[in-house]
């Protein structure tokens, strides 16, 4: 009778573990940033003695959309599937883009989200 090993697991599987949960939160995030946005649509930029009023929705739905997107290949990378590391990686690459360009809006969240994107790439 022969014997089977399994091999033994680096530590690479450790990270690719915490990238894909990390994603789904992002995605998560992402999404509830979107769902904020659509309900709260309007909002008061105050500059050097003028107020202008903004209209965030397709910013809303941008981040919703982003964040359905993001979930999808982290569930992916829990799965083993080589594609979607691939995918998830380009995917945190767009949600980082789109994090940073709402920096105004939403500091503090953004920089949040932008923290855990650039974990996730480097994982």
């Amino acid at each position: 009778m022969t014997e089977t090993r399994m091999a033994e697991p680096t530590g690479w599987v450790g990270w690719i573990a915490f990238a894909g949960i990390m994603m789904i939160i992002i995605g998560a995030l992402q999404a509830i940033y979107g769902l904020v946005a659509l309900l709260n649509d309007t909002w008061i930029v105050w500059g050097n003695g003028n107020a202008v009023l903004l209209d965030i929705t397709v910013w809303g739905w941008v981040h919703l959309i982003i964040g359905v997107v993001v979930v999808l290949p982290g569930l992916g990378v829990l799965a083993g599937n080589m594609l979607a590391r691939i995918i998830g990686v380009l995917v945190a690459g767009v949600s980082l883009l789109a994090s940073f360009m709402a920096l105004p809006l939403y500091p503090l969240w953004s920089i949040v989200v932008i923290a855990l994107d650039v974990l996730v790439i480097w994982a």
